[in-house]
Order: structure tokens, then C-alpha cells, then sequence
């Protein structure tokens, strides 16, 4: 943790800059006058969002500083910033930036010390991706939330606007200013590979009420920037644009009604962010070129038509859909000529960065241009007041990062969340009793402690059951499901949870294995609800959207009376035979009462 006195010495020339009647953020003359002082490649610099390995800004460990010289040729984190003078990082579980929460702070601070203390030095805008749900990056100890499709089932604007607040002190805590969250996508598609349960649901209307409440909750009082993705939306594709390049095929009235809802209400609410999709909607922009590079849809209807006027991020410039067209040369260029202004991780940096360098000098792009997105980054550093502030404290994470009262409330946003859709003869709730839980175990998505198979029998444990539990996999072999359905003769109830079941999955052969046992199933969908269309003999179903322990403790819960099932779907489920039916529209959710 750096001193007092090599914080005042660090910050005092920008805050000096900036401080105007106590206000920073409001002083945009002397924001235009930073960037007017700036070289040409430290403005570069600034357009970029990188990654960078090691818990430390500047002792990171050997492997990582290995990782750092083959993947960027620097050494660590403050290298890094040294050489190409970034204005952002992001902060990823594998890159081993997020061990615990006072070691994110450390290196949070150490990021911000090594650019401060540079000529011109300006703060850092840290970021990450915590959406919740299947997609985090900082762990327990820290306070997880169920993801959006849960609350989407929820229903509550509340809920949501709770969850950004408490998530947005905690990341604020941490050092993290921009949180690539909320998912604005609207699924439609139950075949979506990459945004699925990520997704409030597939009514556009309900998912821009959520989006709207989680971004005021995550911008309150100035405490992270929240970020609108993908636009113009990733909701309908069966392709992930990590690994190729989805088409959406909407219209352009069809984009109105279905896509564009949830980022109008993220921009009514004030975001301070919306990151780009790696997709081709020919329907906005008939050039074959992704969202990220197109002209016509981030300047023409993003800017113009939707009035929108904060920071352009794109997504990853390392996935596929963004690089199937252009070399990794030119796209970093052609974002920026399209409007974006942040350029997020880029495969190579050097050669990214050179490129964006030779453009302006070639003439390709103005420094004008690069001008306009800079200042945009900094009134956005100036708004989460970091020129006056860069640095947090470990009291602060002591004080904020997981307490007791922050995780008592994603255990009740939780249980709103669970959703019971087959109660066949009022099996549920479950009295205490001697309990198998068998079924699928991938690994965990957040930093949570898994197994789910685990998970659930200590929650049952804790709530009176005798609970064992046995892991099957999400494709069980014959002997595997043979011993699921031996140990299933020695217990009174089997809870099963499913993960992704298809129509041909072994999952589905196990779970009707363990229903001609005669004992009571209960399934839980962990991840995607479309399961209960392939479990038509499974006398209890509950959907719990996601694998993480504050879901599946809730979803424990529920089946045993703890808690009421409250949720809703925020998804139709179609017949497993005939996908053109709906088998359980948008809504749908059984109570103990009925």
C-alpha cells in the first residue's frame, strides 16, 4: 500500500490541474487542456485496455512475468503502462490478477503509482467483467450475486438496483472503476452459446427495466462505471463470436422492437459505458463488416439516433468475430474510425498500438479523432472522481468486500429468484430426509467453491437432510449412471442437477434411470431452464440459472421449504418435440400455494 506521502506526490499535479471549486468532474477546459499537453503516444496509449498477468504491479511471479514477456514484452504491469502508456487495465481470474480482495487492492494501487508517477502520469481505469452468475472474476470472499437470467425470474427492479449498488462498493473497494455488466442482450434464441443465462430473459421490455435499475445501482453516487453490452445486440445467434463470427438477421423495424429496448434504457439511465458486439447485422450495416467497425452503427445510430455520448468500448479484440475480416493491424484502426474509444486487449499490443501510431501520422486517422475519444475516457476517470482519488485502502476492503450483510442480501435476492416448474403430487417442499445428490459437475464459474454436486449436499446437510453426494457428469457413462441408480435404492429422494440436457444426452437417460428406481427426483436446472422440456417424467423440477453456491443454497432451500419459490420465467421453454409450442411461457412459475 503506497504511503501518504507517495500518494500526495503522485496525484497532487492532476488534482492540482483539475480542482475547481472542489469539483473535478465539471471542469471540462482543463480536461481539453490534459490532452493538449499529451504526446502523441501517450494519447495512443490511452485509447487502450489491456491485460496483464501477476497479483502485482511490480512483483509479479516468475511465471507470470514470463506470460507478460512472450504475450506483450514487458515484465509486469508497470512496464507495461511505462512503455505504451495504456489508460486501462482488465483485471482476469487467469491472468492471476484476482486472488483475494485485499491483494486486488494492493495491485490496483500499484497500477495506479507506476502511471502516476510518470510525466504527465494520469489515472488508470481499472476493469473487469462481473457480471454475475456464470461470468466473474473476483471470487469468494467477495459477495456473488445470482446472474441476470435469475434476476430477470425475479422480477424485481429492487433486486436488481441492490445488486449493482452492493457489487458496485465492492469493486470500488477493490480498485475496479468499470464493469463490463450489464448484459443488455435480449435472448430470443435458446440456442445462444455465448449469452444465454447471461441475459435478463427474452421479453425486451422486462430485460431494459432490469437493465436500467442494475446500472443505476452500479453508478450510484459515482462508484463504478456500468457497461451496456453487446450492441446492437448478440441475443439471436447460434454462433459464439469468440470463436466465429455470428449474422444476426433481424430487420432493421425487428432490431427496433427486439434489440435496441435495453440499450435505450441503459442510455435513458445515464451508463457511462456500451461495449461493441463482434457481430454482422446487415439489416444496420450491409458491408460484411462486424458492429465493432462499422461507421454506420456506432456513429450512425448509436451516437446519432440514440443520442449517445459516453465511452465506446469494444469487446475483446482478440475473439474471432472481430478478426475474420481484417488483420489484427487494421482493426484497432478501423474501430476508432468507426467511433469506438476504448480498444479492449488486443491479441498484440505492439502491433496494435504501432498501428494506431502510423495511422495518425499516415494521415488515415486525425489527432483530432483520437482527441475526441480521449477526452471522453478522461471525463469518465474525472466523473469517478480518480484524478482526486486513485487509491483505496485495506480498511476499505475490510469494510466493504463480502460482509455479512452484503451476502445476506444476495442469499434473499436468490431465493426470489428460484423457479419451480413441475410439482407433480405436491413433492415439494421436501421434508428432511436421507438424500442422494447425483448429476452434472462443471467446473465453477465464478470463483464460487463447487462442485454443484458438493454444494447442495452440504446445503441439504445443513438444513436437517442426511445428503451423499455423487458426481455424473454432464455426459454420463453406462457404469456411471448404473452406479447412480444403485445408490439411489438406499436413500429416500434423489436430487439430480442437469446441466444443458438435449434430447440425445446421456444426461437425460440417467435422470429417467433414477425415476424408474421409484424413488422421488428432483431435478435442478443449473444452467439453462430449456431442460425441464426433455424431463417429462421428473415429478419435481426447479430452476436455479445458474451453478454458483448462492444459487444452488437457495435453490436447497426452496426444496426444502425453507424459502418460498418466488421466481418466474423470464424465458419461454418450448416442447422438447414440436419447438415451434411453448410448453412454459414467459412467466410461468408454480408456488407452494397452487
Amino acid at each position: 500500500m503506497p504511503s501518504r506521502r507517495t500518494v500526495l506526490a503522485a496525484t497532487a499535479g492532476v488534482a492540482a490541474t483539475l480542482a475547481v471549486g472542489g469539483t473535478a468532474y465539471a471542469d471540462d477546459k482543463k480536461l481539453r487542456s490534459l490532452v493538449s499537453r499529451m504526446t502523441l503516444e501517450e494519447k495512443v496509449g490511452q485509447l487502450f485496455v489491456m491485460r496483464v498477468y501477476g497479483h502485482s504491479a511490480t512483483a509479479p511471479d516468475q511465471a507470470d512475468i514470463d506470460a507478460n514477456l512472450k504475450e506483450i514484452g514487458v515484465r509486469t504491469a508497470a512496464e507495461l503502462i511505462a512503455k505504451y502508456r495504456v489508460g486501462g487495465i482488465i483485471y482476469f481470474t487467469w491472468a492471476h490478477n484476482t486472488r483475494d480482495p485485499h491483494q486486488i487492492a494492493d495491485l490496483s494501487n500499484g497500477i495506479q503509482k507506476a502511471s502516476l508517477t510518470l510525466p504527465r502520469g494520469l489515472p488508470v481505469l481499472v476493469s473487469t467483467d462481473q457480471e454475475h452468475g456464470i461470468v466473474c472474476r473476483v471470487g469468494e470472499p467477495a459477495t456473488l450475486f445470482p446472474g441476470a437470467m435469475a434476476i430477470g425470474a425475479g422480477r424485481s427492479r429492487k433486486d436488481a438496483r441492490t445488486l449493482g449498488r452492493i457489487a458496485g462498493q465492492e469493486l470500488r473497494a477493490l480498485g475496479i472503476r468499470q464493469n463490463y455488466s450489464p448484459v443488455a442482450d435480449v435472448n430470443v434464441n435458446p440456442a445462444n452459446p455465448v449469452i444465454g443465462v447471461r441475459s435478463f430473459g427474452a421479453d425486451p421490455g422486462a430485460v431494459a427495466k432490469m437493465v436500467a435499475a442494475e446500472v443505476d445501482g452500479y453508478q450510484h453516487a459515482r462508484q463504478v462505471a456500468a457497461t451496456a453490452k453487446h450492441f446492437p445486440g448478440h441475443g439471436d445467434t447460434a454462433v459464439d463470436s469468440h470463436y466465429g463470427f455470428p449474422v444476426i438477421t433481424h430487420t432493421r423495424a425487428q432490431w427496433d422492437e427486439l434489440d435496441a429496448p435495453p440499450f435505450r434504457a441503459a442510455i435513458a439511465a445515464g451508463i457511462d459505458s456500451i461495449m461493441t458486439a463482434h457481430i454482422m447485422v446487415p439489416a444496420l450495416d450491409d458491408s460484411g463488416d462486424p458492429a465493432t467497425l462499422s461507421h454506420p452503427i456506432l456513429n450512425g445510430i448509436l451516437r446519432e439516433e440514440l443520442g449517445y455520448d459516453g465511452v465506446i468500448v469494444t469487446d475483446s479484440l482478440g475473439m474471432e468475430g472481430v478478426r475474420t475480416k481484417y488483420g489484427d493491424d487494421r482493426v484497432p484502426v478501423l474501430a476508432l474510425k468507426a467511433g469506438v474509444d476504448q480498444l479492449l486487449n488486443p491479441p498484440n499490443l505492439d502491433v496494435a498500438w504501432n498501428a494506431v501510431l502510423k495511422a495518425v501520422r499516415d494521415g488515415e486517422l486525425t489527432e483530432a479523432r483520437l482527441d475526441e475519444s480521449i477526452l471522453r475516457v478522461l471525463r469518465l476517470k474525472a466523473k469517478l472522481r480518480l484524478f482526486e482519488a486513485p487509491y483505496v485502502s485495506q480498511a476499505g476492503v475490510t469494510r466493504t468486500v463480502g460482509i455479512p450483510s452484503h451476502l445476506a442480501q444476495a442469499d434473499r435476492i436468490a431465493e426470489r429468484t428460484t423457479t419451480l416448474l413441475v410439482n407433480k403430487d405436491r413433492l415439494l417442499p421436501l421434508s428432511p430426509r436421507k438424500l442422494l445428490v447425483v448429476g452434472a459437475d462443471p467446473a465453477s464459474p465464478s470463483g464460487t467453491t463447487g462442485p454443484p454436486t458438493g454444494v447442495l449436499a452440504a446445503a441439504f446437510t445443513e438444513l436437517g437432510f442426511t445428503a451423499t453426494a455423487l458426481s455424473t457428469g454432464t455426459a454420463p457413462s453406462a457404469a456411471t449412471i448404473a452406479k447412480a441408480v444403485a445408490a439411489a435404492r438406499d436413500v429416500d429422494a434423489v436430487v439430480v442437477g442437469t446441466y444443458n440436457v438435449s434430447a440425445t444426452s446421456s444426461q437425460k437417460t440417467l435422470v429417467e434411470q433414477l425415476v424408474a428406481t421409484g424413488r422421488p427426483v428432483i431435478a435442478i436446472a443449473v444452467r439453462n431452464p430449456y431442460d425441464v422440456a426433455h424431463l417429462p417424467s421428473v415429478p419435481a423440477v426447479v430452476a436455479s440459472y445458474s451453478w454458483t453456491d448462492v444459487e444452488l443454497r437457495a435453490a436447497a432451500r426452496v426444496i426444502a421449504g425453507r424459502a418460498a419459490p418466488r421466481g418466474r420465467l423470464p424465458v419461454p421453454v418450448q416442447r422438447a418435440d414440436d419447438p415451434a409450442a411453448v410448453l412454459y411461457p414467459i412467466g410461468y412459475g408454480l408456488s407452494y400455494q397452487t
